[in-house]
């Protein structure tokens, strides 16, 4: 009777230490969550990243091969004009038109 008492007292520790382990170890559950998470947010960022990169592949082609697209490029970034036309440039109409409101006021 003492020995069968005693194997299970031993089997309830080494229970009670495994589930501990499971549940609140650097390789447990918990950890787990949190590595998962992280992974999550990783693969969102790796999405958002590839959707950069395609287009800016995309502008890379088109500034490559389209000369109108260069064009409309170079007028809208740099303000160039043709001949015989006039640019008006409004600063409420600059911070609105730039992601951020960034102006192009003080650079070359």
């Amino acid at each position: 009777m003492f020995w069968r008492t005693f194997i299970l007292v031993v089997f309830g520790i080494v229970n009670v230490v495994l589930f501990y382990r499971m549940i609140w170890s650097p390789q447990g559950l918990i950890a787990y969550r949190n590595l998962k998470e992280q992974h999550a947010a990783l693969e969102a960022r790796v999405a958002e990243l590839d959707k950069a990169n395609l287009a800016l592949s995309r502008e890379i082609r088109l500034l490559q091969s389209d000369d109108n697209y260069v064009e409309k490029m170079i007028r809208q970034r740099l303000h160039y004009v043709r001949d015989n036309e006039i640019l008006y440039l409004f600063k409420d109409a600059q911070a609105f038109s730039r992601p951020g409101g960034a102006s192009d006021e003080g650079k070359n």
